[in-house]
Formats: C-alpha cells, structure tokens, sequence
C-alpha cells in the first residue's frame, strides 16, 4: 500500500476533466466529504459550467442554505425538481446539435433521475457516472469514515498516513497552504499535478477551457474523449 498514490479532494458536481486526470494518475481517491462546505464564488461543490450559445454558464444544484460551518456531507438538497427541469432543459438545448448527443444524454437523464437527500450522494452519482464514461477505475475511500484528525495539512497528512501510504498527488491550487516542512517530517511525498487541458472541437465560436467534463463527452463523444483524456488524441 505505501507505493501508493492517494488523491484527496472535495466531491464536486460533474467536475472538470482536470479533476480526472488526477484520478488517473493516482491509485487511492479520497473524498473529502466531511470538511467545511465553501459558499460562494469560490466554491464548484454544488455547480459547474457548461458552454452554451451566449458563453459558460454556471448549472447549480438546489440545496438548502447551510449555516456555515456545515460539512459538506451535511448539505441537504431541496426536494422540489425545478433546478433538475431547467438543467436539463438548458443542457438539452445548448448540446443538442453537438455530435454526440444522442449517446451521452441519456446517461445525463439518468443522472437527474437519481434521489437522494444529501448533495455528496447526487455529486459522487455524478463524479461515478463520469468516472464509467472516462473508464477511469480507482479505489475510492470517504474521508468521513476514516480516523484522521487535523486541519489543512495536518489533516492530509493524517489522511494518507491512516492508509499507509507515502505519496500524495495534490493539485497547484493547494500551493497556497502547503507547508513542505511538515510532509519532509511524515515521510509523505508531495507530487503536484502538471495538467495541461486539451483543446478540443466545441460547439459556439472559439475554445472555452474548464467545464464541466460533459462538455467534452457531447462534442467528442465517449471513445474519443477517453483518448483525449489520457493525451492520445
């Protein structure tokens, strides 16, 4: 187990093709359920961005306002299914000319489908089915049924030592607080993510990079966006 490579990381709404390259690069997914749930414009857990004819637009899921402070396997979803209606109404009318629509919509139905209570619950149904779509298979732990204590580094740190491994695959964002001195100490290796997002046909004018990944699966379709995804198109 020590040779393996742990990811950590928020369980986000149909996140960025980034985020999978991650997990293709890496043996050990932990999902970061149980940290502070981050409103506002700096937060992708409950909305991503899809292209559409007048730019990206942002898909936000219905939740009910948490206090803050909330965990983000806390956050409760509203029940009505008005946001579910006009996701797939806004998705179906900005993709339904792309060339792979008919082979991705239905998984995207199926998605909305789903009920569930939580949000984690409907944003790891849609982490999973982009997972199936990109054949990506990785061992995936919830961090809230792990031991690790901490915050920020301490807790990564706790995280991947409970499992026994030694490296851990962390995106630049997290440059911001990382503090090299206390990974040296814990014997953990620090490999930071080198993604570069390929560029791909798009439906409405010039290329728009970091949507949701089912931008790329509607224009690309499945077999070539799992190509495209690993850097062999």
């Amino acid at each position: 187990m020590k040779d393996k490579i742990v990811v950590i990381h928020q369980p986000d709404f149909m996140p960025y093709l980034g985020f999978f390259d991650r997990l293709l690069k890496a043996d050990v997914y932990v999902v970061f359920d149980n940290v502070q749930y981050v409103r506002g414009c700096r937060s992708w857990t409950a909305r991503d961005k899809i292209k559409t004819l007048s730019g990206e637009k942002w898909l936000s899921i219905g939740i009910k306002k948490p206090p803050f402070g909330t965990a983000i396997n806390e956050v409760m979803m509203r029940k009505d299914s008005e946001w579910r209606t006009d996701h797939l109404n806004r998705i179906r009318e900005n993709y339904k000319k792309s060339e792979y629509y008919d082979e991705i919509l239905p998984y995207i139905e199926d998605l909305y489908a789903f009920q569930c209570e939580r949000m984690v619950d409907f944003n790891m149904r849609s982490i999973r089915m982009l997972m199936g779509l990109f054949d990506i298979q990785i061992e995936t732990i919830m961090a809230s049924g792990l031991k690790a204590e901490g915050k920020s580094n301490e807790l990564i740190i706790n995280i991947v030592k409970e499992l026994g491994c030694h490296r851990y695959l962390s995106g630049i964002g997290a440059r911001d607080y990382y503090v090299p001195e206390l990974y040296e100490q814990a014997g953990i290796e620090v490999i930071w993510q080198a993604f570069e997002h390929p560029v791909y046909p798009q439906q409405y004018g010039g290329f728009i990079p970091y949507l949701s990944s089912i931008d790329l699966l509607f224009n690309c379709g499945i077999e070539k966006s799992r190509r495209i995804l690993r850097g062999r198109e």
